[in-house]
């Protein structure tokens, strides 16, 4: 395999998104360990590579991307890898149950409609945030909680699954824009509108400032009802780091805009998934 393929399946940047895994982890109540650390390897080994593959191949990124500074030019190996790592993660999701190989089916094909040219979701800044948030947070929220329990498709519709999956939307809505701030003018080489373009820099950064806020209130409704709001004030408390980082970051963008730059993008990015996955690992310890 080319040293490109490798690359631009961007594997380590699978890590950014195990906080909505951990999440869904840390609600079911009798997870079951061995069908966990499945779904994790399906999800961060596999599929997110794949789609992360998939999305490089159609974009053909000159600048730098999330997980990659320096993208190399891409080759069709990298497109065929990709649908090779696709059919394994859906033919392992088999082995975890047909509830979970539908939703990550439906999670696939909406990653490819995001970036494939025949429908590129990516150049609508509404339809291509909210498919995100609601694929890459509730949907995939749904997905883990139904596998790690191994529980059937009817149960996507109960409110022990609904709500948290909608908190997962909210809380991927609120950061994804992030991740796009610094691709704003290789976005517009190529004719995308992402919600970060169409919000500017500074509108970026107070859309997911409120996003945020929002956010929160959902979580404080959400674990109060459960009759657990010390895990609502553990949320908030692991929510500082990256809270504080944003408001550091946006002072440096104030005074200049070139500082909404990659490297900057990606400690937010460390920085928030660290403080998640240690939360919601916490709060898994607890609950069992």
């Amino acid at each position: 395999m080319k040293r490109s393929t490798w690359l631009h399946l961007r594997i380590p940047f699978s890590f950014y998104l195990l906080p909505i895994f951990c999440f869904a982890v840390s609600q079911a109540p009798h997870p079951r360990l061995a069908v966990t650390l499945l779904i994790a390897i399906i999800l961060h080994l596999l599929a997110y590579p794949a789609s992360q593959g998939f999305n490089s191949y159609y974009d053909r990124d000159q600048g730098s991307i999330g997980g990659l500074e320096r993208p190399p030019p891409v080759s069709r190996e990298l497109l065929v890898v990709s649908l090779v790592l696709d059919a394994a993660a859906l033919l392992l999701g088999l082995s975890v149950g047909w509830a979970f190989t539908g939703l990550l089916l439906a999670c696939g094909l909406a990653s490819k409609a995001y970036s494939h040219p025949a429908i590129r979701l990516k150049r609508r800044p509404w339809a291509g945030w909210l498919t995100v948030a609601l694929f890459q947070g509730g949907v995939t929220y749904a997905m883990v909680a139904l596998g790690v329990r191994g529980a059937p498709l009817l149960d996507l519709g109960s409110r022990a699954v609904l709500v948290p999956a909608g908190l997962a939307s909210l809380l991927v809505g609120g950061a994804y824009p992030m991740t796009q701030i610094f691709q704003h003018a290789e976005d517009a080489r190529r004719g995308d509108l992402t919600l970060s373009r169409h919000l500017g820099v500074r509108g970026t950064f107070l859309f997911c400032r409120a996003m945020l806020g929002v956010c929160l209130l959902g979580f404080l409704a959400y674990f109060w009802t459960l009759g657990r709001p010390g895990h609502f004030f553990l949320l908030a408390a692991f929510l500082i780091p990256p809270a504080l980082y944003v408001e550091s970051w946006l002072a440096r963008v104030r005074r200049d805009e070139q500082q909404a730059d990659y490297r900057s993008a990606m400690a937010l990015n460390r920085i928030s998934a660290v403080s998640l996955i240690a939360c919601f690992t916490i709060i898994a310890a607890l609950n069992q």
